[in-house]
This record gives C-alpha cells, structure tokens and sequence, in this order.
C-alpha cells in the first residue's frame, strides 16, 4: 500500500511531519489519526491501523505533533490546545488535498484531543477513541511527582517511557483548565469508545466517564487483553478491523473515487500480500476489498476466508443466484436459496463414479435449501437449474491457467 509523505503548517508556523497511507485501490473513506502522547504518528500502534485500515479502502492521515518525531518545534512549547488545533489544520490540509477526513481516530491523549477537535471537523461523522483519558489532566499523573517543581521554576525536565522532555506550566495549566465533558455531550457524532479492562496506563473507568457523558450514537468496544500501547500487532489489527466494520454504519462511501468497471468487461482480481501475518492476503476485486487467510490450525490468523473458502463462496453464490433468476423468470414463488458448502478430500477408490480410480481427489458437498410454496415438480427444477450455473460448469470443464511472470 502506498504512503504519501509531506509537511503542512502547524499552530506555530513550523513544519509538522504527515504521512498519508492510501489503499491501492479505490478509496471509501478518509480518516485523521491523532497517536498517544510523546509518541510519534510512527508508533507501532498508528502504524498498523492505519496500514489495516488502508487495506481495508479507508485512507489514514497521521501526523507528528509540534517537537516530536520528525515535525520541527519545540514540544515544551506545544499544549493540548495546540494539539487541537493542529488536528484541525491536518484536517484543513486533507480537505483542500484530497477530501475532508469523515472518522477520526484518536489513541490515548489523541483520543482526548480527537474529542475537543471533532466539532471543528463538521464533514466527521464517525469518532474513535482508543484508550483514551476522560481528562486530558490525567497525562499529569505521568509526572505528577515534579509537578510542584513545573509551578515553581516553570518548566521542568521529566521522563517519560525512558526519554527526556521538557514540560512548561503552560502545559500543565492548559490541561488542568480543559475538561471535555461538554465536548462530548456536544458532539453530534457517531462514537465508538474502545478500551482494555486491564489497561494500567489509563484506568477502564475512564472510557465509562467518555461513553457515560456522550448520547447516542455510541458503542464500546472491550479492548480485553490488550496493553495501553496496542503494542500485540493482533490487537492493533482487531482495532483496525472493528473501526473498518462499524465506521460503515455512518459514513458514506466516496463513490466518486471508486472506479467502476464496464458490465461487460471481466474484473480483474488482485491478491497482494499484507505482510501483516504469514498468510494474510488483501483481495480486490474492481471496488470491493476483501481479507483472505488460513485458519490458526494452518498456521494463519484466521483474519479471512481461505482459499478453498473462496471457491465455495463463488460456487455457492453463482448457484444462488443461478435459482434466482430462474424461478424470477418463470414466476415461481421462490421465497429463499440457501445454499452450505463443504471441501474435503477423498480417496478415489471410494467414488464409485469417478474416472480417476487411484490417488485423492476433491470433493466439494452441496446442501441447498429452498423456501417457498413450491410443487414437487418445481423443486426438482431448481436442483436441474443449480447443477447449470457458471461456476458449477466451470469447475466440472477443462480449465486452461496461463501464468506469466510481470
């Protein structure tokens, strides 16, 4: 997937450093990524949602606050409003570059941030928080034993995760004076709070207080097992996964970049490597995206349909549909096909009408359910008509593949 990198103007003037990871397809969505304090737009976490999620279609713009990774400034000059503010010129930089971001997406004190600047982003229409802080004063706690010495001398150098920065009163007073109790209960946006119970950075109780104070429509989802950082790529990708399937409730598709293919043209199938785990693959298929992978038991992570599910799936739908437009054109009062797919290998001695007669071979069973006031007659029908859909035929024709090195 590619990633487009560039600076945008910041509160202070300076440079901040962004990157903008884009599907390789079309795009359904854009989304603003706002990382945890001291952490940088390339921490683990943002890495790997917003990686997930461009598989997923969702385009995700991260970015360095003032002073740390590769943005200019000093970080003992920036506050939490800064941090505010500056979510809302990124989003003022994607709207005049590409399109205004309609989820944001914000990890521990980005959460906090997300949530004072979601007002000032109107074209969002869908809010994440990942363990998130209630309070942006919360983050003092990191540090609360030289907080006297910040009031008292003004700024003061703490530790934090193993590195030195600079903290200014400015700071501290900023966060003190912030509460977002009134910016959620505001919000008029979809919110989805996620949280591990077990989180030891920012307590559980803290989601409550964000899910308590917002109205619908808000969901939570348990984060359980899962460290403050995300730093288990399973959790990072469960997130990115989660956000991807209830973000669809609330944001429209960008259809205008959707590329569509001519009804007669075959649409080309693309499989590309994640490299998220060892069998995951992205599927495109013209403007849909899919996930493929293998089970745990085959060494997969069981984040998508295997290969031979696939198969099913292509014979199960066309078989479907192939009943449908059948009994569609003779008026018959088919209510509904279901049709259960299964693979299985088989010794060929054991299929008494094969023509292979050593070796294994594959067998796919077919139940088919059909619903609806129909005679005898007219069911036998269907199950004639199942055995004609394109697929069925292909699977039991001779199949040419012709593969070549690009």
């Amino acid at each position: 997937m590619p990633t487009e990198r560039f600076q945008f103007a910041g509160t202070g003037g300076h440079q901040l450093a962004a990157a903008l990871d884009l599907p390789d397809g079309a795009i359904t969505a854009y989304a603003l990524f706002a990382h945890c304090f001291t952490c940088s737009k390339d921490v683990l976490a943002a890495k790997r949602i917003a990686a997930a999620l461009a598989s997923r279609g969702i385009a995700v713009l991260r970015f360095d606050f003032t002073g740390l990774g590769s943005s200019e400034g000093d970080f003992a000059n920036s506050t939490f409003s800064s941090n505010v503010a500056d979510l809302v010129l990124a989003a003022d930089h994607l709207r005049q570059a590409r399109k205004a971001p309609a989820i944001l997406i914000g990890h521990s004190l980005g959460g906090a941030a997300i949530l004072a600047a979601a007002s000032q982003i109107p074209e969002a229409k869908a809010v994440v928080t990942i363990a998130a802080p209630s309070d942006p004063a919360h983050v003092t706690g990191l540090f609360k034993e030289r907080i006297e010495d910040i009031r008292k001398h003004g700024e003061v150098e703490v530790a934090l995760a193993g590195r030195p920065f600079r903290i200014k009163r400015e700071f501290v007073d900023d966060v003190t004076e912030r509460k977002l109790t009134t910016d959620i209960a505001k919000l008029h946006k979809a919110l989805l709070v996620m949280h591990s119970p077990t989180d030891d950075t920012v307590g559980i109780d803290n989601a409550t207080h964000i899910f308590v104070a917002a109205k619908h429509p808000k969901s939570f989802v348990s984060l359980a097992g899962a460290d403050h950082l995300l730093s288990q790529r399973r959790d990072s990708l469960y997130v990115a996964d989660v956000i991807a399937a209830w973000a669809e409730r609330y944001v429209e598709p960008a259809a205008t970049e959707a590329v569509a293919d001519p009804v007669d043209t075959p649409r080309r199938v693309v499989v590309q490597e994640t490299r998220a785990s060892k069998f995951q693959q992205n599927v495109t298929v013209a403007p849909h995206r899919l996930i493929a992978d293998e089970p745990v038991a085959a060494g997969g992570q069981d984040t998508g349909p295997g290969p031979y599910d696939f198969v099913l799936t292509g014979l199960g739908a066309c078989t479907s549909m192939t009943m449908r437009m059948y009994a569609d054109r003779k008026s018959l009062p088919l209510e509904r096909v279901t049709v259960t797919l299964k693979h299985s290998k088989i010794h060929a001695k054991d299929c008494a009408e094969c023509e292979t007669r050593e070796g294994m071979l594959d067998q796919i069973e077919r139940e088919i359910a059909i619903e609806g006031a129909l005679d005898a007659e007219q069911r036998k029908k269907l199950m004639e008509i199942a055995d004609k859909c394109p697929v069925h035929r292909t699977l039991h024709s001779e199949i040419r593949i012709v593969t070549r090195a690009v």
